[in-house]
């Protein structure tokens, strides 16, 4: 019997795993929003809108300015934190 071989991962094909919107936001920037369900959520972070952990397991928002093509200023924030950080300032500044 011929061992079996791994098939090689291959990146997917068509749209991102999950959609992402773009948000204008009050400092002038535009920035990519992405929902991350539950399932998906397997680290801890902690939100720049309230200062309080995303526990693992906890659906939230990825946002990442659009100029930003490196990824190093993306975060990670709770949906509700995201949709009210007009009525409030964040805890924590962008460099």
């Amino acid at each position: 019997m011929t061992p079996r071989r791994r098939s090689e991962r291959r990146s997917p094909v068509g749209p991102p795993p999950f959609p992402l919107r773009v948000e204008p936001g009050a400092d002038g920037h535009d920035y990519e929003v992405r929902p991350v369900p539950g399932f998906r959520a397997i680290k801890t972070y902690r939100c720049p809108g309230c200062d309080h952990e995303i526990r693992s397991g906890t659906a939230h928002v990825v946002v990442l300015r659009i100029e930003d093509t490196a990824g190093d200023e993306r975060r990670h924030w709770h949906t509700a934190c995201w949709a009210n950080r007009a009525n409030r300032g964040p805890t924590r500044t962008w460099s």
